[in-house]
C-alpha cells in the first residue's frame, strides 16, 4: 500500500515573483522604499483631499485628477510610522488592482535599475511580523531600498474601502 503524503505549509512556495527591472524610488520618514515602474501611472504634487468620513486612518480621502475622484492613501500611516514634521510634497499615482490611487510619500528620489542579483530576500523578523508586502531589499549605488508590492500593501480589502471604488460600484 502507498500513501501520499501533502506538503506541510512550509514546504509550499509562494509563485515566483520577478523582482529584477526598474524602480521608483522614494523616501518615508528619511528610509527609502521602491515601487515597480509599471505601476506607476504619474507622479503629481501633493493638491487639496477632501477628507470622506468612516474610512480608515490612512485613507486620507480623493482628489479631482483631471476630472476623475481617485482616492489618495498615506503611506506614512499604513505603515504606522509618525506624521510628517513638514507636509508631504508628492503624490504618485499607481495602478492597484486595476484601480488608479494616490499614494503620499515625503519625496521621490529617483529611478533606478535593480539587477535580479542586487535584491536580497526579506529577512524574517518572527512570526508575529508580516512582510510579504516586500519584494525584498534592493542593494543599489552602496544604499538598501525596501522593494514594496504595491498590490499587497494595498490589498483587495483595502481597495473595496476606498472612496472612489465605493462611488464606482453603487453606479
Amino acid at each position: 500500500m502507498t500513501t501520499t503524503t501533502m506538503p506541510t505549509p512550509a514546504a509550499v512556495t509562494p509563485p515566483e515573483r520577478r523582482r529584477a527591472g526598474k524602480y521608483l524610488a522614494f523616501f518615508l520618514a528619511g528610509e527609502e522604499y521602491a515601487l515597480e515602474i509599471l505601476a506607476v501611472n504619474e507622479i503629481i504634487g501633493v493638491q487639496p483631499i477632501t477628507r470622506v468620513p468612516r474610512t480608515p486612518p490612512y485613507i486620507r480621502g480623493v482628489i479631482n485628477l483631471r476630472g476623475k475622484v481617485i482616492s489618495i492613501a498615506d503611506l506614512r500611516a499604513k505603515f504606522g510610522l509618525e506624521p510628517a514634521a513638514t507636509p508631504e510634497t508628492v503624490i504618485i499615482v499607481v495602478q492597484v488592482h486595476g484601480v488608479p490611487m494616490g499614494v503620499l510619500v515625503d519625496r521621490v528620489s529617483e529611478v533606478v535599475s535593480i539587477a535580479e542579483g542586487d535584491v536580497e530576500e526579506t529577512p524574517s523578523f518572527g512570526a508575529d511580523v508580516e512582510t510579504d508586502y516586500l519584494l525584498g531589499i534592493g542593494k543599489v549605488n552602496g544604499r538598501v531600498r525596501l522593494l514594496l508590492d504595491i498590490e499587497r500593501v494595498l490589498s483587495t480589502q483595502d481597495i473595496c474601502q476606498m472612496p472612489s471604488v465605493c462611488e464606482l460600484q453603487l453606479d
